[in-house]
């Protein structure tokens, strides 16, 4: 757990698959783990259903009166009651201020997460960087078209890429910072981290 400064904006692991991401506004994305006393969210990212991404409990924690939520379809009735802003992969959108896109994730050979659910990866843009919160996904077409400046990949294998497979894929779009995921909690380790980083040719990677 560690936080990276990249032109002025705080990008900060939380754990798993959660981060806070700090500049003008507070903005989390799928705040499975978090600490005791978090700061409130201006704005939640969650990037599918499952408990470790759609938290229901935490996100409560965060909210305060004016905090949008941005989930996939599947994730609305788990949050009635909330500010929620529902999103489809592959699509531009606007909120507070803060344009994002979304971004296909899904396996390409396991079952856990299909092309069919519409689950997402996020591309955030704050002041011109543009951060990318892959989600639960594999080494996707989708992604070598991609343009970001930092990259937050999963790196933990068994239900999203592994190591070499997420530093195959960061070689192929070469963002400027890569930040490994998705180990350390439910499947993975430092490990995982530490190879994606030895494999890693086109990009500086953080691992925090």
């Amino acid at each position: 757990m560690g936080v990276f400064e990249y032109k002025g904006i705080k990008i900060e692991w939380l754990g798993h698959a959660s981060f806070k991401i700090s500049d003008k506004l507070v903005i989390y994305i799928d705040p499975y783990v978090l600490p005791a006393e978090p700061e409130k969210a201006d704005l939640i990212f969650v990037t599918h259903e499952h408990y470790d991404h759609c938290a229901v409990d935490n996100i409560k924690k965060l909210v305060k009166e004016d905090t949008q939520v941005v989930i996939t379809e599947d994730c609305i009735a788990k949050l009635s009651g909330l500010k929620t802003f529902p999103v489809v992969p592959g699509k531009s959108y606007e909120i507070k201020g803060i344009k994002f896109e979304t971004v296909p994730a899904y396996n390409l050979n396991k079952a856990f997460h299909t092309k069919a659910s519409n689950w997402v990866g996020y591309i955030i843009e704050i002041d011109g960087v543009r951060i990318y919160h892959a989600g639960d996904t594999d080494f996707i077409p989708e992604m070598k078209e991609l343009k970001v400046d930092v990259a937050l990949m999963p790196v933990g294998g068994t239900y999203t890429m592994n190591a070499e497979e997420a530093a195959e894929a960061v070689n192929s779009f070469k963002p400027k910072v890569a930040i490994p995921m998705h180990y350390g909690k439910i499947v993975g380790s430092k490990a995982d981290a530490e190879k994606f980083k030895e494999l890693v040719k086109e990009a500086e990677v953080v691992i925090l």
